[in-house]
């Protein structure tokens, strides 16, 4: 059986799961539409501002649509924002103050946060400035409750950091379900204790978002799954009022917070990206489950694996081996729109301790909504795929990276 048959033998298998998907993408369609039309988006929101970006009505009304759409009372939607660590730094900043604690509950925090927090020293991260951190490890991939509350019981937490996808480690990426036991534990310990969560690769995953079950404060990127391939960067933090609005004045300054920030032209990508989104989240969860089973049938360790219940769009092929690992990433990079010629090698990167590989032919750098592939060189050398605009070229992208593998 050629790699062409066997994908598509594969995909006759996920046909239940793509119903799902599809259904999926329906709720949070109507979700959207429901949040432009009671918000009157018109053309004239697509205008733009320069300078201080004072009543830039188009940045007014891209926040109010976010609210809707997670059901919370504030947002702060920037392209002032780099990326959704940069949000998140911005978050952990405008709440922690010298001598509060910082506990992560879902063990160890993505490579690029630390230097933000201070576990790798930096004369700039919340460290230096007197920020205590702790961190409690999952345990068999869900929350240590009993340790949790105890930890609450005996020290003053100031925030709670809750990573929702897995990042650059073993674990699996954590549901919204899990996230919403811990923290009605939590609460019945602490009513006060900030939850933040980072949402980056989980939008439109499920029903709900994470501001539905409780968290206070909630981070993601532009460039990942509400982007859709079309906002061109930018990143949000949504939750209470008075969080975002302190997050907001981290972002520029105190006393003008969030009435400032010139938009630039962007807020039509913004909001024709968070239209689109929901369409191309369904299409990269389509990808990922394509993938998972069409590996596993070759003979990989996949995670998760084709039918099972999904917390964000991220695929994880465990190689057990660096040169398949560094293959593959090359057969994404040759399956991709932009520069298909280039060969993705291994490399050095600011934030990660390892030489990271990188496949990513996408029409905006780092976009990872876009169909994309890295991994760090370090045992077990596991690919974490995501993204991908369509079905159609996800599809394509996973048979050039076989036949990459394979030769």
């Amino acid at each position: 059986m050629n790699i062409e048959e066997l994908v598509n033998k594969c995909e006759l298998k996920c046909l239940d799961e793509f119903k799902k998907i599809d259904e999926l993408c329906s709720y949070n369609s109507k979700k959207v539409l429901d949040a432009f039309q009671k918000n009157k988006v018109s053309e004239s929101h697509f205008n733009s501002t320069t300078g201080y970006g004072y009543n830039d009505l188009g940045r007014d009304v891209i926040e109010a649509v976010f609210c809707d759409i997670f059901k919370c009372e504030s947002a702060l939607v920037r392209s002032q924002f780099i990326s959704g660590s940069h949000a998140l730094n911005v978050a952990l900043f405008s709440i922690l103050r010298p001598g509060d604690l910082l506990l992560s509950i879902s063990g160890l925090p993505y490579d690029t946060l630390h230097e933000v927090i201070g576990i790798k020293d930096n004369p700039s991260s919340l460290k230096s400035y007197g920020v205590k951190y702790d961190q409690i490890d999952l345990i068999n991939d869900d929350f240590d409750y009993e340790n949790i509350i105890n930890y609450l019981r005996n020290n003053k937490v100031k925030m709670i950091e809750i990573q929702r996808s897995k990042g650059y480690s073993t674990r699996k990426s954590i549901t919204i379900d899990k996230i919403e036991k811990v923290i009605k534990e939590i609460r019945k310990v602490d009513k006060d204790v900030v939850i933040m969560v980072d949402n980056c690769y989980s939008e439109f995953v499920n029903k709900k978002e994470v501001t539905e079950v409780g968290a206070d404060l909630v981070v993601g990127s532009l460039i990942k799954n509400l982007g859709a391939g079309i906002a061109p960067n930018g990143a949000y933090i949504v939750g209470k009022k008075e969080l975002v609005d302190l997050a907001g004045e981290r972002l520029t300054l105190p006393g003008e917070g969030r009435d400032v920030g010139p938009t630039l032209g962007i807020n039509k990508d913004i909001l024709k990206g968070l239209f689109f989104a929901p369409s191309v989240v369904a299409s990269s969860l389509k990808t990922a489950i394509l993938t998972s089973k069409v590996m596993e049938e070759l003979g990989y360790e996949v995670e998760p694996k084709y039918n099972d219940n999904r917390a964000d769009i991220v695929q994880n092929i465990i190689f057990k081996d660096e040169d398949k690992l560094i293959k593959y990433c090359v057969g994404i990079q040759k399956g991709s729109p932009i520069d298909s010629f280039a060969v993705c090698m291994p490399t050095d990167m600011p934030g990660y301790d390892d030489k990271v590989i990188m496949a990513s032919g996408s029409f905006t750098q780092g976009s990872s909504i876009e169909l994309s592939c890295d991994g760090p060189l370090r045992p077990p050398y596991i690919a974490y795929q995501q993204g991908s605009l369509t079905y159609e070229y996800g599809k394509l992208g996973l048979i050039s990276a076989i036949k990459e593998l394979t030769k």
